[in-house]
């Protein structure tokens, strides 16, 4: 349930510092998020199953902008991820949907996006939602696509957040 005034952000933690993290900020009273995935691991004597962060060096708090000086403050937060130099708000629905989805599969991993050159992408937003392309340039959060339709190719930069490379469906919502 959304709270008024709140938003989802990411912060980044020290390496292997999530779930210290995460009981640090439930300690002050800060709704935090920590997603866990089951994983094998394999020594040379033994495997086991083992909880681990989903996202590595990334914990989820729902705080007011007012609240941010606390997050920053607490042991072993290395700061807020930044987008467009601010902090990255993420939709309560995305959140809701890592929820969802943890909860219906077991052994998860995230994997980031790697747009190279000629890869094909579906564009989810914008002008050319649900048209495919092909990447022709790859710069910091934008790509250059070229967009063959109408007996044409059109060049257009995008965001990568809107873009889905083609095969690859995600998760459900």
């Amino acid at each position: 349930m959304p709270v008024k005034g709140k938003n989802w952000y990411v912060v980044y933690t020290k390496a292997r510092w999530e779930r210290k993290v995460y009981s640090l900020l439930a300690e002050k009273g800060i709704e935090a998020y920590c997603p866990h995935t089951r994983t094998k691991k394999k020594w040379s004597d033994r495997a086991k199953w083992v909880e681990e962060p989903l996202f590595k060096s990334y914990v989820f708090v729902q705080v007011s902008e007012e609240e941010h000086t606390r997050v920053r403050a607490t042991n072993g937060v290395v700061n807020f991820v930044y987008w467009l130099g601010k902090p990255a708000v993420v939709k309560r629905q995305e959140i809701d949907a890592i929820r969802k989805f943890l909860n219906k599969y077991q052994e998860v991993e995230a994997v980031p996006l790697n747009l190279t050159e000629n890869s094909r992408v579906t564009i989810l937003r914008g002008a050319f939602m649900n048209k495919e392309a092909i990447v022709q340039k790859v710069v910091n959060n934008k790509v250059q696509v070229i967009i063959e339709s109408i007996g044409y190719s059109l060049l257009a930069v995008v965001n990568k957040s809107n873009l889905l490379i083609s095969g690859n469906r995600g998760f459900e919502r």
